[in-house]
């Protein structure tokens, strides 16, 4: 669980964003969201199928990018 410890007079606003950062890096959000309801396996697999399509997709174009 991340923690964040305010320093000396610093706005709740400021505390609570980076508290927001923190929880975003970890990932519990998306775990949450992910464990609200049931996915078949099927339906899992494809996903992350289409996960790993899209980041391989990226990764060339950006290789393309830089090959140039």
């Amino acid at each position: 669980m991340p923690k964040v410890v305010g320093r000396d007079s610093e706005p709740f606003d400021i505390l609570l964003k980076r508290f927001k950062k923190r929880c975003e890096k970890a990932a519990i959000l998306s775990d949450i969201k992910k464990n609200q309801y049931f996915e078949k396996p099927s339906v899992q697999k494809r996903r992350e199928e289409n996960v790993a399509k899209r980041k391989m997709v990226k990764a060339m174009r950006k290789m393309k990018r830089f090959n140039r």
